[in-house]
């Protein structure tokens, strides 16, 4: 039996990347929407910046996932 340690390798490493990445966008959504309460406290309007920011960044994590999906499910190849 041959393992290939560098094989092993890369796919931790860009598992590890793809991780953080997607906390990071994800945090950058909950971040918009928290600048949307904050200016609904503040002025009673909304901060639609940070709307957009939070449905751009939540949309984004909600690919990675499809497409994680997608390359698990061999029925979808």
């Amino acid at each position: 039996m041959h393992l290939d340690w560098t094989a092993l390798g890369e796919v931790t490493v860009v598992s590890i990347g793809v991780t953080v990445a997607v906390v990071v966008v994800f945090a950058l959504g909950v971040l918009g929407l928290a600048q949307v309460e904050d200016a609904r406290g503040r002025d009673g309007g909304t901060h639609t910046l940070g709307l957009a920011q939070a449905g751009l960044c939540f949309l984004a994590c909600a690919a990675v996932v499809a497409y994680g999906i997608y390359l698990i499910v061999p029925q979808f190849h």
